[in-house]
């Protein structure tokens, strides 16, 4: 009842978290996702009430996570902070460099603990990377959008992919959609995250730029970035449209509200 949200949370038992794959930011975030497997449902629940009251960090856990399983949280980490990137909420300038400083943390460590899975500083910034991602710091003063994470549900509790995984192959598609909606903070995320040079008679061309390195970087890192490598095939796009979009009665996200025409359109994007 509580995922269905026909219910509300009142009272919880205090939670402890020992952290072993960084990515979900379960460690300090106030949100739960299940899978209900009678109809490969993926809910989410969020109440203050279920966040962890103590969290045991130590990156030597995380030595042996497999070379997939870092990119995945990698990916995920990623995923968490652009959600709140990219907002239609302006003058958030200190939140923007946090959200900025994060990703490229996470660029540069993610790549030394896929060479060096024993190195303790890049296993640290990583796993520090994943808690600040999801415990609302990165959020204050804006409104997250999260349509790329409900899309991602649907898709992992139809195919049982990896979370990370399919936010590697949504996220990018997801962009090219809405980026046009407000180009200048797509033009900044290609800058600031990226690196690539403005240019301010093209900012389009800056944006689109920066979509493509993101893209570039998930798969340098051996993630999948279409839902074909993902085996996801055509005819299940409408159904995970539907799906998301409560059978086309509602709309998802907050930068820009999709309806399921719009939701169609980015999973049959992502496909390649």
């Amino acid at each position: 009842d509580f995922y269905t949200h026909e219910t509300e949370p009142e009272e919880a038992l205090p939670l402890g978290v020992v952290l072993t794959i960084p990515g979900a930011g379960s460690e300090a975030s106030s949100s739960s996702v299940i899978t209900n497997e009678a109809d490969w449902r993926k809910l989410s629940i969020t109440s203050e009430l279920i966040r962890p009251s103590f969290a045991v960090m130590n990156p030597e856990v995380t030595f042996t996570v497999s070379p997939y399983y870092t990119a995945c949280g990698a990916a995920d980490i990623m995923a968490h902070v652009m959600e709140r990137y990219f907002t239609k909420v302006r003058h958030a300038d200190l939140t923007d460099r946090l959200c900025e400083a994060t990703l490229k943390t996470v660029i540069k460590n993610v790549h030394i603990a896929l060479r060096e899975p024993e190195n303790y500083d890049a296993r640290a910034e990583v796993m520090w990377a994943s808690t600040i991602a999801h415990n609302d710091l990165l959020g204050t003063g804006r409104v997250g959008d999260w349509a790329t994470h409900t899309i991602e549900h649907e898709l992992s509790g139809l195919y049982d992919v990896t979370h990370g995984a399919g936010l590697a192959a949504i996220f990018p598609s997801w962009m090219r959609y809405v980026y046009k909606h407000r180009l200048e903070i797509f033009a900044q995320f290609a800058t600031r995250v990226w690196n690539v040079d403005p240019d301010f008679e093209n900012p389009e061309g800056v944006a689109l730029e920066g979509i493509g390195r993101l893209k570039s970087f998930f798969k340098q890192i051996g993630l999948p970035t279409t839902l074909t490598e993902l085996g996801v095939p055509d005819d299940r796009l409408e159904e995970m449209a539907l799906r998301c979009t409560d059978s086309g009665t509602s709309k998802i996200g907050n930068f820009v509200k999709l309806d399921k025409t719009d939701v169609l359109n980015i999973v049959r994007n992502a496909k390649e």
